[in-house]
């Protein structure tokens, strides 16, 4: 049986896809990578140092594994590049056979976030050009910051960014992991790049579908790409604020309405978004009950 390492196996959404990979080939099977192992210990996985600036110890921690999911670091562009590097090169020294990279969706240009998708993309150049079989996720918006931020949009009434009427293909971190457990696992995945995300929805739509979770009023109103950025650098600071900014700024733009390739990828279809809010509702409800 392959060995499968997992990096950022304490993150949110590495830890999604160590649980969904562990379900096709075993738990036994998983190795979790983490910068601190103590904390991805309660995945009931082994796991390993997986420090992206330690490309010595990343090379020891891969023996053994025959395929690795690098999931995109968190530093800045100019850092996040070369972290990368090192556990391209760490699995090749360790002789991986296969990597797999959770790369997203934007603009290349043009907006304040176009930084951070320039360094995924030349990470999938590094990855291409590195010798080993690859496949490449470049994933949607995540859908679970608005569900938490739910009850800063009650207090205001309302959803208000920049993203205008521009659609995004949003997804969510389990629908992703079950997708990236099938690119680990299945080799006709490889020397693929696959859009991984669910049905496009604008943000009046998205409001809909909150109202209909949490029994909110919830209204959209848009906002200039500049006075969106001031209201976020407010709240964030000015790194944070300006890359959330630059994040509608890209779906005002349309650079995240894009063909889905979640099929082909994952062997059946995104979770549709109705289906996923009236879970949410029913989640809801019952724990309303509880109470």
């Amino acid at each position: 049986m392959v060995k499968i390492a997992i990096t950022a196996a304490s993150g949110k959404l590495g830890s999604e896809i160590v649980n969904a990979t562990g379900l096709v080939i075993g738990q036994e099977n998983v190795i979790g990578l983490a910068r601190t192992p103590a904390k991805a210990t309660h995945l009931g996985v082994e796991v390993r140092q997986g420090d992206y600036n330690n490309r010595e110890a990343l090379a020891a921690s891969l023996q053994g594994i025959d395929a690795v999911l690098l999931v995109s670091g968190i530093d800045a562009p100019d850092k996040r590049i070369g972290q990368h590097r090192n556990v391209i090169e760490a699995a090749k020294t360790a002789g991986v056979s296969k990597i797999v990279y959770t790369s997203v969706q934007g603009a290349d240009e043009g907006t304040a976030f176009s930084p951070v998708i320039q360094s995924n993309r030349q990470t999938e150049q590094d990855i291409r050009d590195s010798g080993l079989q690859w496949v490449i996720g470049r994933n949607g918006i995540y859908i679970e910051p608005d569900v938490e931020y739910i009850e800063t949009y009650k207090q205001a009434g309302e959803i208000a960014n920049c993203a205008g009427a521009g659609k995004c293909g949003y997804t969510n971190r389990s629908e992703l992991a079950y997708a990236y457990a099938r690119m680990l696992t299945e080799d006709k995945h490889n020397s693929k790049n696959y859009n991984l995300h669910g049905e496009a929805i604008t943000q009046g739509e998205l409001a809909e579908y909150l109202n209909l979770a949490f029994g909110t009023q919830l209204t959209y109103r848009t906002m200039t790409v500049e006075d969106y950025r001031r209201d976020r650098v407010a709240e964030l600071g000015e790194f944070f604020g300006t890359v959330i900014a630059g994040i509608y700024e890209g779906i005002r733009a349309g650079a995240v309405d894009n063909p889905s390739d979640f099929l082909a990828a994952a062997g059946r279809a995104h979770q549709r978004w109705q289906s996923y809010f009236m879970h949410l509702k029913q989640a809801s409800d019952s724990s309303g009950n509880a109470c």
